[in-house]
This record gives C-alpha cells, sequence and structure tokens, in this order.
C-alpha cells in the first residue's frame, strides 16, 4: 500500500505541472514558470528516491536475515551518481558534437584542406561522453 501511495505521489507532483503547461499554451501565455516548477519537482523526486526508497530496502532487507551491511544508502547513492555521469557527460557530450559537427561542416564548404583538423575536434568532442562512462564504470567497482 505504501508503494502504491508513493507512485501516485510521484505521478501528480509531475503530472500537475505538465497540466498547467497545457493550459497555459492553450491560452497563449508564456510556459517558464510552470516548466521550472516541473524540473524542480522532477529533481525533487529523484532526490526523494534516492534518500527514501533505497534506506527503505535496506532497513527491509537487514530486518528479514540481517545479511545486508550498513551500507544501502551509499550504494544506492553510488548507482544514482554512476547514471547521472553517464548521462550528463552523454548531454554535454551532444551538444558539443552538435556545435563543433556543424561548423566544421562549414568550414569544410569553404576550405577542404582542413578535413582532419576539424575531425579532431569532433572527436575531442565525442570524448566527453567516454570520460563520463568511465567515470560511472569507476564509481560502479567501489560499490
Amino acid at each position: 500500500m505504501k508503494i502504491l501511495l508513493t507512485a501516485i505521489v510521484m505521478f501528480l507532483v509531475v503530472a500537475v505541472p505538465l497540466t498547467l503547461i497545457y493550459f497555459r499554451a492553450k491560452r497563449g501565455k508564456r510556459n517558464k514558470a510552470p516548466l521550472i516548477a516541473n524540473l524542480c519537482c522532477f529533481f525533487g523526486l529523484l532526490a526523494f528516491g534516492a534518500v527514501f526508497l533505497f534506506t527503505q530496502s535496506a532497513e527491509a532487507a537487514e530486518a528479514a536475515g540481517g545479511l545486508a551491511t550498513n551500507d544501502g544508502l551509499a550504494t544506492g547513492l553510488g548507482y544514482v551518481a554512476s547514471a547521472l555521469a553517464v548521462g550528463l557527460s552523454g548531454i554535454g557530450g551532444g551538444i558539443a558534437v552538435g556545435s563543433s559537427a556543424s561548423a566544421a561542416l562549414g568550414a569544410l564548404s569553404e576550405n577542404d584542406s582542413i578535413l582532419g583538423k576539424s575531425l579532431i575536434y569532433v572527436g575531442l568532442a565525442e570524448g566527453v561522453a567516454l570520460y563520463g562512462l568511465l567515470i560511472a564504470f569507476m564509481i560502479l567497482t567501489k560499490l
């Protein structure tokens, strides 16, 4: 029952600002404030899930058999940290590749001799996502 209630609350916290955005767009108003509220609610739910749900599962496992250690919160936050490392570095790499590749294509249309230089810049931008993946693997090996 507690999980169902938590799921309903989490859904409502995300869905209510989205309905505000929809009705404001229908009336022709700006949607900046409800969108910011929706982002705050989403990241608040992420923090709630990281703290509440991971600790509850660790406490339940300890009560069941005592097999779980006391670092249930650390393990859960490690998984959240590795997911954030991969996700945010992927977003950053995508933004970097988008801007550098469009600039490289524009430069190539004017001068064909700079192909090697432009490929290096695009490759460096893709490396950002790989670094995030490496950091995630380092976090997961420490758990």
